[in-house]
């Protein structure tokens, strides 16, 4: 594999295999075009190697085109593109495995996105070992990126000029540039605190980034990937990642009842239907519940029917 992406262009490459080798009509190339243009452009604006996106990655990107309204056909190709895409690559040897391999398009607004519910959250929240230097800037990112929903890469490329902790206001650029203001809790707030204290008093930063490692260089998204799954595995939860927190954040003020155009507002989300998927999950926790503590939640037997009458 390439240590360098940028040494060689292998959408380019690919489309040009699926043109003069295989000999595919100019529309369904173009179309291709189209679908790895947006994949690529997604993978450059989040720091994403595009070598190296994994399913989970993929199935993020896809749910990110929720708003797009595409037809079944559209959702079909774009499958179709990466499963080809990536199995060129793996051909060619610049991966070993085709993360498009065994890919499905989530359907708008039935794909049901992983969150934890406020225990296991809480839970999560208390591992990192705060009389450390890294376990308190890790009890920091996991506080504010659960109290404001923010995305890895958003983290990662957080200032401390971002956060007005005197007014709880976070400011941070999202996805196509645009910048948004969140209100940060106090819990949130109080652990940021905390960590800043330790921060400023190291002499060897000389950036302007909240989160840092010892050396005093920024953190990256696999460190924050790397640290979210270890903490996880260790109370015993599974498939936790940053992006979960995201979900947990939009799914527990769904459940509280805040209104779905503030939390558009506060994920960023350009499209609503993007952030109406949180409603769906939503309903479906609550038919769960119903369905299980609801004494006549299912019609019973005539057995049963017939005894409680007596």
């Amino acid at each position: 594999m390439l240590n360098n992406f940028k040494e060689r262009d292998f959408v380019r490459e690919y489309l040009s295999y699926l043109q003069v080798e295989k000999g595919l009509a100019k529309n369904s190339v173009e179309s291709y075009a189209g679908d790895l243009a947006k994949l690529k452009k997604w993978a450059e604006r989040n720091n994403y190697d595009l070598l190296k996106l994994t399913r989970r990655d993929l199935r993020e990107w896809l749910i990110d085109l929720a708003g797009e309204n595409l037809s079944e056909n559209s959702k079909r190709r774009m499958i179709s593109a990466l499963r080809g895409f990536y199995r060129f690559l793996q051909f060619d040897g610049h991966i070993t495995k085709n993360p498009a391999e065994n890919l499905e398009a989530p359907q708008k607004g039935l794909y049901l996105p992983n969150f934890l519910n406020q225990t296991d959250l809480g839970n999560l929240l208390a591992v990192p070992e705060v009389a450390t230097e890294i376990g308190l800037r890790d009890r920091a990112i996991l506080e504010l990126m659960y109290a404001c929903g923010l995305r890895v890469s958003e983290a990662v490329d957080l200032k401390i000029s971002d956060v007005d902790v005197d007014a709880g206001i976070l400011t941070c650029k999202g996805k196509g540039s645009k910048t948004r203001r969140v209100p940060v809790g106090k819990s949130a707030i109080e652990w940021l605190k905390k960590y800043l204290i330790v921060r400023r008093a190291k002499e060897n930063i000389v950036i302007n980034n909240m989160f840092v490692s010892c050396s005093g260089k920024p953190v990256n998204r696999q460190v924050i990937f790397n640290f979210v799954k270890e903490y996880a595995e260790k109370i015993g939860l599974q498939n936790v990642s940053p992006h979960t927190l995201r979900h947990s954040f939009a799914t527990h003020l769904i459940q509280n009842s805040a209104d779905i155009r503030s939390v558009q507002q506060m994920l960023g989300h350009a499209d609503i239907s993007t952030t109406q998927i949180y409603t769906h999950l939503t309903d479906t926790h609550l038919r769960k519940t119903y369905e299980k503590f609801h004494p006549r939640a299912s019609l019973p037997d005539n057995k049963k029917e017939i005894q409680s009458t007596d």
